[in-house]
């Protein structure tokens, strides 16, 4: 398995590890419920370096992200980014990914750890048919740099004690607690160089910070304590996964993969369908016309039982129920107190209110289409 820069620090810090998408990463340290409800009630530090990075920059790297994104990379001006999802010719979703404007002819993609080199090769096959490939370049940054996630709703308090500014590129910012949502910026830490976006996947306000590998164990330790007097605490897998299932956050390999598209995920706001030719655009087209046959909804649990898990059988109810597929992700939600998941059904069973069934260890538990996001940060 494959280590992050910072695998002795979460050793140090009483870590469990284990394997995730071939990486050998943080599932805890002091319990998934403890550090779910640090990062609603404070502050959470995840280690996010197994995540890919990706560099597309030159003359032409705007046409050929916006012939190869379902979003629209032109509206991004330097220091902004967006979510986007790659598809294939189909209209499935190859990954989901943020992409960043760094500056006018550079870009960084956030892609998904167990898709780096599937990402890569695909990217580059896409390059090799551009029609100015001279003019683009594509680099695999992800052993060079790291990432860290730092999410909750106390983190503004201390995250300009971390990176002191004026920021040198991206959004000129004087501070980091001055960037808006889907905003980022270098910033210097001495000799070396840093971006620090407000982005997350957490469903709270945050920052992601991606710089050098070698730079991550100092901004770990530097975070946590800057941190330590405002709740922050270590943060793993078990924890990321909760809060992202809470507010209905796609995973890859769960929600999307390549035989389902961004809008029977309900993802149809990051697919700009209005721009010129892009990879899967045809598909797409003729998806939104006559409509999917699958829709990803959210559910509750409506009873007492164990809690949903991936993979789960999920049945329709009545005289005519039937097996829909399985629970694409489920949880028991620290935050609301009751199972939760998301699964695809067909969609005339996609209206919040209709009753499912979940098997949950042989025996069918009730539960129900609910809103999403399944949790809502209290005004």
């Amino acid at each position: 398995m494959k280590r992050t820069p910072l695998f002795a620090a979460h050793q140090r810090l009483g870590g469990k590890l284990i394997e995730f998408g071939g990486w050998e990463m943080p599932v805890q340290y002091t319990g998934i419920v403890d550090e779910h409800l640090a990062v609603r009630n404070s502050a959470g530090l995840f280690d996010i370096s197994h995540m890919g990075e990706v560099v597309v920059s030159g003359p032409a790297a705007e046409a050929f992200l916006n012939q190869t994104l379902t979003n629209d990379v032109r509206s991004l001006a330097p220091g902004q980014g967006q979510y986007t999802l790659m598809c294939n010719e189909r209209g499935g979703a190859i990954d989901d990914l943020y992409a960043y404007r760094l500056a006018p002819l550079e870009y960084l993609l956030i892609i998904n750890a167990s898709r780096i080199t599937d990402d890569v090769a695909w990217l580059e096959g896409r390059l090799a048919g551009f029609d100015r490939r001279g003019d683009a370049r594509v680099w695999n940054a992800s052993d060079a740099t790291g990432a860290l996630a730092v999410q909750g709703p106390r983190v503004v308090q201390f995250i300009d004690s971390c990176f002191p500014g004026p920021a040198v590129s991206g959004t000129l910012v004087a501070r980091p607690s001055e960037l808006k949502k889907n905003e980022l910026a270098k910033f210097r830490l001495g000799q070396a160089e840093v971006w620090v976006s407000r982005t997350g996947y957490t469903g709270e306000d945050g920052f992601e910070v991606v710089a050098p590998a070698d730079l991550l164990e100092s901004l770990w330790n530097r975070l946590l304590e800057a941190g330590q007097s405002h709740g922050l605490k270590p943060a793993g897998l078990g924890a990321r996964d909760t809060l992202r299932t809470e507010v209905c956050y796609p995973l890859y390999g769960h929600e999307l993969d390549e035989g389902t598209t961004p809008l029977e995920a309900g993802l149809g706001f990051f697919v700009a369908l209005g721009k010129p030719d892009f990879a899967g655009r045809a598909a797409l087209m003729k998806q939104k016309i006559n409509g999917p046959t699958k829709k990803l909804v959210a559910f509750k649990m409506t009873a007492r039982s164990a809690p949903p898990r991936p993979g789960y059988p999920l049945w329709s109810v009545g005289a005519d129920a039937r097996r829909l597929g399985v629970v694409a992700s489920g949880t028991q939600s620290p935050s609301l107190g009751v199972g939760i998941g998301m699964a695809y059904v067909p969609p005339g069973l996609a209206q919040p209110g209709t009753p499912l069934e979940v098997e949950v260890r042989g025996k069918r538990a009730p539960a129900a289409v609910a809103p999403k996001p399944l949790y809502k940060r209290p005004v």
